[in-house]
C-alpha cells in the first residue's frame, strides 16, 4: 500500500526541525529522514505515538492514503462482493 507521509508539513506547521524532533523522540536523524522522504516500509506504533506526542498531532495528520489507491481498493471490494452473489 502506498502511503503519503506528511511529516515535513507537520514539522513546518510546528516550526520544528527534523533534528529537534529527533532529540525529542529519541529516534535517529537518519531514520526520521527515511520516514520523512517516504522511503520507510513501515513504522512501529510506539514510534508513531512518540512522533505524534512530540508534534501534538494525530496519526492521520502524518499519514495519508492516496485517493487513487482508495478508489482501486473500493473497486476490488465491489468486484469481490459481486463474485460472492
Amino acid at each position: 500500500m502506498a502511503m503519503i507521509v506528511k511529516l515535513d508539513d507537520m514539522l513546518y506547521a510546528r516550526r520544528m526541525t527534523l533534528t529537534e524532533l529527533s532529540g525529542k523522540v529519541g529516534i535517529t536523524l537518519a531514520n526520521l529522514s527515511i520516514l520523512k522522504t517516504g522511503k520507510a516500509k513501515g513504522i512501529r506504533f510506539a514510534t508513531l505515538e512518540a512522533i505524534c506526542d512530540a508534534l501534538d498531532c494525530q496519526p492521520g495528520d502524518l499519514l495519508e492514503v492516496p485517493r487513487e489507491h482508495r478508489e482501486d481498493e473500493g473497486a476490488r471490494a465491489d468486484a469481490r462482493e459481486e463474485e460472492r452473489i
